[in-house]
């Protein structure tokens, strides 16, 4: 047995180091490791580069030294791995946290950087109409019989902008996750009843045919009526953009063993394939565009209705599709239904 000092140094370190190194390569190659097994393994490497150590200074004999040290690791190890799969549950659960922060914080940023696009784009034109027949009244150009006509130009652009300015602070607060509908248990055939009071003068001067097929059975969600009313309205509105004259927009609603669906079908001319994956991207515009009216008073959209729908329904917990028809397009909604029904 070893008594001098530095040579019990010695073997501590020829029986510790080893151990050490050899338990740092394994880490670094285990790098598929999960984060609670390398956090044990960090917490053996350690206690067994002591273990041997006291081993190799005790001259590899079995004194009292030696098991009073060897009772002290094991107790030592019964406290802290556990304590370290703890740690690393608690560590990996917050790295996971941070980094949908990071990627939430990023979508955010480009979505605000797309609205801040947008926004410069499509106010542009309506203010642009209205300076310039406001500037056109203001000059005396404009013959008195024609001023009434220009001033509801400047009241439908108005109506234009305060729609457009309506859709930006709801896209707003979905983006930043401050959109809480208030549930209840609602109806569907009675939002539709709204849905249908709401456009059918826009659809009857369109010259679309709107129709709507409901079930017997009354079809109830927990959600908010106001919020689902403008859902299923923005996308009827879509659809009658995109059906031409003498065409049809129907809004049907079911259910089955996955919940509640609300369906909009148009006989338009449909979505392009490359669109269909970004068709309810904040602002995107498709190759698709709206059918051309002669009459300017029909509201055209902002762009954003898609993407709120989109965001409405994701509050509700349900899910918002696309895809094409053998003539035209298909919207659905798929919603929790109510429990007691």
């Amino acid at each position: 047995m070893p008594t001098d000092l530095w040579e019990m140094a010695w073997w501590a370190l020829a029986c510790s180091v080893p151990v050490v190194l050899a338990g740092a390569i394994i880490i670094r190659l285990a790098r598929s490791w999960s984060l609670a097994v390398s956090m044990v393994a960090l917490v053996l490497i350690p206690v067994l580069a002591t273990f041997t150590g006291v081993l190799g200074a005790s001259g590899f004999m079995l004194t009292d030294t030696f098991e009073q040290t060897a009772v002290v690791l094991v107790i030592v190890s019964v406290v802290t791995i556990p304590a370290a799969v703890m740690l690393a549950r608690y560590q990996a659960r917050r790295t996971v946290w941070e980094q949908e922060i990071r990627d939430s914080e990023r979508a955010a940023e480009q979505s605000r950087r797309r609205l801040v696009a947008f926004v410069s784009h499509d106010l542009r034109t309506p203010l642009a109409g209205i300076r310039a027949v406001a500037e056109a009244i203001a000059d005396g150009v404009v013959p008195d019989a024609e001023v009434q006509v220009h001033a509801k130009t400047i009241e439908q652009e108005s109506i234009r902008l305060a729609e457009m300015v309506d859709d930006l602070f709801e896209m707003s607060k979905i983006n930043a996750g401050a959109v809480q509908p208030v549930f209840d248990r609602v109806a569907l055939d009675e939002v539709v009843d709204d849905v249908l009071a709401a456009h059918r003068i826009a659809a009857e001067r369109a010259g679309v045919h709107l129709v709507a097929e409901l079930p017997s059975k009354p079809v109830r969600v927990v959600g908010s009526d106001r919020a689902l009313v403008r859902v299923l309205s923005n996308l009827v509105a879509n659809a009658i953009a995109h059906t031409p004259e003498g065409g049809q927009v129907s809004l049907a609603l079911g259910a089955d063993e996955n919940g509640a669906w609300a369906r909009v079908d148009d006989t338009g001319v449909g979505i392009s394939e490359t669109d269909l994956p970004r068709v309810f991207d904040v602002a995107y515009r498709g190759s698709n565009d709206r059918v051309p009216r002669a009459d300017s008073s029909l509201p055209s959209g902002s762009g954003l209705g898609l993407a709120i729908a989109a965001g409405l329904v994701q509050a509700h917990r349900g899910t918002l599709s696309a895809h094409n028809l053998d003539t035209g397009a298909r919207f659905e909604v798929r919603l929790p239904l109510a429990t007691g029904d």
